[in-house]
């Protein structure tokens, strides 16, 4: 059976800039708006919202990364050759 997951994200340029989005995160910020407001990737005017996803749709670095995820969670900032990614993990299924 295929594994489906879905997440939001979002993308800067910095791993000090994404570090410090996820202190504002871990305290209360609202992932979507912190999205809207800071993310380099156009799914960030949707709150970072990329829907369900298989393997072998992301980017390596980004997949695995989702893949092993619990839901409610949110990443350590990703690097991949965009910059540098959070990935809020929204659903499993």
């Amino acid at each position: 059976m295929t594994e489906y997951v879905k997440a939001s994200h979002l993308l800067v340029k910095t791993e000090d800039e994404a570090l410090k989005i996820k202190e504002e995160i871990t305290h209360g910020k609202d992932f979507a708006v912190a999205a809207k407001e800071v993310s380099l990737c156009p799914s960030g005017q949707n709150g970072g919202d990329l829907g369900y996803f298989t393997k072998g749709q992301m980017v390596k670095e980004f997949e695995d990364a989702a893949f092993s995820m619990e839901i409610g969670e949110v990443s350590n900032p990703i690097k991949t050759q965009f910059g540098y990614h959070l990935i809020h993990l929204t659903d499993k299924k």
